[in-house]
């Protein structure tokens, strides 16, 4: 091959042009305007929330999470371990601390049991758990029929980091609408983009309204410039929104293309000993991602001996999160383990998954792991 076929590029043609041109020719390029106003209004919409603030990054609107449910300094907050660092780092700028949980090594979830034994740990010491954040890792929603009443029984709001899982569900419910607040993201790798940007989703609208606030540098509503308080500079432009307005017309057709490659991934795995898709199978995931787990007891080979070959065939993939407490910026943090995010990080692997990917790529990529596949185990898995 001889152009790289990457992990999750992004998903953009005429319609993003279009919208672009028409912002640009509006006038409204910066910082405001009526793009931005329509895309939180049409966020809100398709996660079924009363309200939106469309911001700079996800980690920004987890940052403005945190400190919309009242998390501050001396605080704990429950983190799963298996996560991207932002989810950790936004802990931090409220000048709390993290704590870490293990994952389900099925869909790679937080373990809701671990959850409660660390709460009940964290309150017989005393501790005040700001919040929980359960990520919805890969396009799967986390378990919040266990978790929910959970946390509402310990008096913990939830922060639903759906950084990952915009289109997805749980239940029929939409991810980003459980908890108090919940966070999307629009990095350039994700389900959809608007180059770079997020959303902070919730049906309080105080809540909003305060983070409103916050990420436009907390300026009071005064001719001249007055701030009572330290701010952000965290919005999202107007033309980035124009982006996102889109992007999100055409989002379900492009988790339409993610699940029609999961499938055909699952059909090339599924005669294959040792190795298992991880993740929902019950159709609710945006399967932004494809995962493999490859047990090299069963199987005969590694997820980086899989790796190697399709690197060498110009074919990204990538380990899934190297854990939060393997981290050494966060090596001292209190963490509840089971090993299942250390065995996930040892044999799982991330296949090319983005809905831009051409046949002819999807064809390389699966005749690249048929063609490994065939020189392990002595015959092809087709």
């Amino acid at each position: 091959m001889t152009r790289t076929v990457h992990l999750s590029s992004p998903d953009v043609g005429p319609l993003e042009e279009a919208y672009l041109i028409a912002a640009l020719r509006s006038g409204w390029v910066a910082p405001a305007g009526p793009d931005l106003e329509a895309f939180e209004r049409e966020i809100a919409s398709r996660v079924g929330t009363r309200g939106a603030v469309a911001v700079s990054s996800g980690t920004a609107a987890l940052h403005l999470a945190l400190l919309g449910v009242g998390v501050g300094p001396g605080d704990v907050v429950l983190v799963p371990t298996l996560t991207f660092v932002a989810t950790a780092n936004a802990v931090r700028y409220t000048g709390a601390r993290p704590a870490f949980v293990d994952c389900d090594p099925r869909t790679g979830n937080v373990n809701v049991p671990l959850v409660a034994e660390l709460l009940r740990r964290l309150r017989a010491r005393g501790e005040r758990v700001g919040a929980v954040v359960p990520v919805d890792m890969f396009g799967s929603c986390a378990d919040y029929t266990a978790l929910l009443p959970l946390c509402a029984e310990a008096g913990v709001p939830v922060v639903e980091d759906a950084a990952e899982a915009l289109g997805a569900t749980h239940h029929g419910r939409a991810a980003g609408s459980f908890g108090r607040a919940g966070v999307l993201s629009f990095n350039g790798n994700k389900i959809m983009t608007t180059s770079g940007g997020g959303m902070l989703v919730s049906d309080d609208l105080p809540l909003l309204a305060r983070a409103r606030h916050l990420a436009t540098q907390a300026r009071e509503p005064t001719l001249h410039y007055e701030h009572r308080e330290t701010g952000y500079n965290y919005r999202l432009s107007n033309l980035l929104a124009a982006l996102g307005r889109a992007q999100l017309v055409r989002l379900d057709g492009m988790i339409g293309r993610r699940r029609q490659l999961r499938d055909r991934y699952a059909k090339l795995f599924a005669p294959v000993p040792g190795v298992e898709l991880v993740g929902a199978e019950d159709g609710a995931s945006n399967c932004w991602l494809t995962v493999i787990r490859v047990r090299p007891d069963r199987a005969g080979w590694r997820a980086a001996e899989l790796a190697a070959h399709l690197r060498e065939q110009d074919i990204e993939t990538r380990p899934v999160w190297n854990p939060m407490h393997r981290q050494p910026a966060y090596a001292d943090s209190e963490s509840l383990l089971t090993g299942a995010a250390d065995d996930l990080f040892a044999e799982g692997l991330t296949l090319p998954s983005g809905s831009a990917l051409t046949e002819r790529q999807i064809a390389a990529v699966l005749g690249a792991i048929d063609d490994f596949l065939t020189v392990r185990t002595g015959g092809s898995s087709a």
